[in-house]
């Protein structure tokens, strides 16, 4: 089995400006380097032929490069209990229509469309319940932004669960070329 999800690799100075922003919550699992992404498409759990089908289905996507970047920071949390700590990512029209489109194109080859909201965010702490309060950081650094940056394709990753956390190997890569 394979667990897929679609996705965008900020550049090298802007995943270390994210690293730089890590810290001060006391028992958050901050995230690698190697961890930082935008998720544009969560697949899930699938067989070796319906990865295949996947990966066809993204190489029919069209859509041009985007200009992406940082802006404020969040929680997501399930029943009031904080579980992650993100960065935002803007501008949200052009990255929430390559979504669209990345999700139409895997709906069309078969797989159940995405069932909730989009908010495209750079994941960039795993809160578990015993992890102190994210207000400070929140407030601290709600100003988080980044200079402007270009992004010329979008990766199929398969996601590898593990005790040190997730890692994600890039089985795909489709150009974004308008």
């Amino acid at each position: 089995m394979h667990r897929l999800f679609v996705g965008l690799r900020p550049p090298a100075p802007i995943r270390a400006s994210l690293i730089e922003a890590m810290g001060g919550v006391p028992g958050a699992r901050w995230q690698s380097d190697e961890q930082l992404h935008i998720t544009l498409r969560f697949i899930g759990e699938v067989d070796s032929r319906a990865a295949d089908d996947a990966a066809l289905a993204l190489a029919s996507v069209r859509a041009a490069p985007l200009d992406l970047r940082i802006e404020g920071v969040g929680l997501f949390d399930k029943r009031g209990r904080t579980n992650a700590l993100w960065a935002g990512v803007r501008p949200h029209d052009a990255i929430a229509a390559l979504h669209r489109k990345i999700d139409q194109a895997l709906v069309r080859a078969g797989f159940g469309a995405e069932g909730r909201a989009y908010l495209p965010h750079v994941t960039l702490a795993r809160m578990g319940g015993g992890a102190g309060a994210p207000d400070r950081w929140l407030a601290d650094h709600a100003g988080l932004s980044s200079a402007p940056f270009a992004i010329g394709h979008f990766m199929l990753f398969e996601s590898h669960l593990g005790q040190g956390g997730a890692s994600y190997d890039a089985v795909e890569r489709y150009r974004l070329a308008g």
